[in-house]
């Protein structure tokens, strides 16, 4: 198949591997990308936020399917423009991607579909800010409106921090206070043709920087998957799958199509398991980042044929996917000054060695090569993506590879997974 990946991170690099982990004979092309992308596809010059662009390539290339990675372009309108010219799309157009570009929009949504979310206040100045914070009361939540790579929230018991981030954001756009919901997170995605849903694997990501979940929120710095400690809630993972899938992810699909803003791609939907129940913190309108890389791994059906039927309507003709019974666990590596100034363009090393450690790959990120070898672009850097046949295993093996790896000034977590290997 000829396969067009818009994006340029660990999550489309991940995509990549699985597609060509299927059949070595997929022509994969990729846009931006970047330096290890570039190792397992063709690296196309194309803006992937530019709609024009982006369908004259896949018309003069003669795609099959084109997967968008990131929100931007879905935003932009890019999956609508190809589907205008008949082009198999996996992802959202520019109307239903509101579902993440708006979080007054996905709260309108669920409201309309029945789906259990926090209560929350669109707060157009501070002084709408500050009266709702009084409300829900400590900790306090304010989430951006909008698209903010993954560092739009902030949760806090600091009235002053709340406000200030509050205001950051007021400039562009109103705000969202939310009441704070208690409970574990589970992050858990569905490929979705507009009507029907097929459910993956659940998955649980790390957002704060520093062990312990201490340190300003970031766009992942970890996950791990499958989730054992679901079967003591739910009797085990299927049951929680299904009740996810009845309560929350098909009502709002089929609540979009009725507003005839059909959802085709990935709904990622980040769930907290409350006492009173399950209930949504956000959706996302495609493949979660770091979410994705211990997800598809373990993935056994071929990827290429989920997101071609997704993108053609006919997810109601196969199963549910089936996973493998391994255990996956990544750990971030992130450059100095991330989340907010990254260092970027030192040298990177030690890759080759680290891929050499048993049941361990590398996704990566934000890397380029230059005349000297490789160097770090941007604030997540890299991946290490560890499979084993426990947890113990496979963060044994993520944090002997990860310490093969050299960045100055790089840092990663030290706790990923470690609690579902206590347990």
């Amino acid at each position: 198949m000829r396969i067009l990946v818009l994006g340029s991170g660990a999550r489309e690099h991940a995509i990549i591997l699985a597609l060509r982990a299927e059949d070595a004979e997929h022509a994969i092309f990729a846009a931006p990308g970047n330096a290890g992308i570039a190792e397992d596809a063709h690296i196309v010059d194309l803006d992937p936020v530019d709609p024009v662009a982006v369908v004259e390539f896949a018309g003069r290339e003669s795609i099959q399917l084109v997967v968008i990675g990131p929100e931007a372009p879905l935003v932009a309108g890019v999956a609508d423009a190809l589907r205008t010219r008949g082009i198999p799309v996996f992802g959202p157009g520019k109307a239903a991607a509101q579902l993440e570009g708006s979080k007054t929009f996905a709260k309108r949504v669920m409201d309309a579909a029945g789906v259990p979310t926090g209560r929350a206040v669109r707060a157009h100045n501070l002084a709408e800010v500050t009266a709702a914070l009084a409300e829900f009361g400590a900790p306090h939540v304010v989430k951006a409106d909008g698209l903010a790579a993954g560092k739009g929230v902030i949760v806090t018991d600091d009235r002053a921090a709340a406000l200030a981030h509050a205001e950051t954001f007021l400039a562009a756009a109103p705000v969202l206070v939310e009441e704070f919901l208690a409970g574990p997170e589970v992050s858990l995605f569905f490929l979705s043709d507009g009507d029907s849903v097929l459910p993956l694997s659940p998955a649980q990501d790390y957002k704060r920087l520093r062990d312990g979940d201490e340190g300003p929120n970031t766009g992942g710095m970890g996950a791990y998957s499958p989730l054992p400690w679901l079967s003591g809630r739910f009797g085990d993972e299927d049951a929680f799958v299904d009740a996810v899938t009845r309560d929350i992810a098909l009502p709002v699909v089929r609540q979009l199509d009725a507003e005839g803003t059909p959802f085709i791609g990935l709904l990622y939907a980040g769930l907290i398991l409350t006492d009173a129940g399950i209930k949504v913190i956000e959706f996302n309108a495609r493949f979660g980042d770091p979410e994705t890389q211990v997800v598809l791994p373990r993935l056994l059906d071929p990827l290429s044929e989920l997101l071609l039927a997704a993108a053609s309507g006919r997810l109601e003709e196969r199963p549910r996917p089936v996973f493998a019974e391994v255990t996956a666990v990544t750990v971030v590596l992130a450059s100095e000054g991330y989340p907010d100034a990254p260092v970027t363009g030192r040298p990177l090393e030690g890759l080759d060695a680290a891929a050499e450690v048993d049941g361990v790959h590398l996704a990566h990120a934000a890397t380029a090569r230059t005349d000297d070898g490789l160097i770090a672009t941007g604030g997540r850097v890299l991946n290490v993506v560890a499979l084993g046949t426990t947890f113990r295993e496979a963060r044994e093996r993520a944090y002997d590879a990860i310490d093969r790896i050299r960045l100055e000034g790089g840092q990663h977590r030290t706790d990923i997974a470690a609690r579902v290997v206590e347990h």
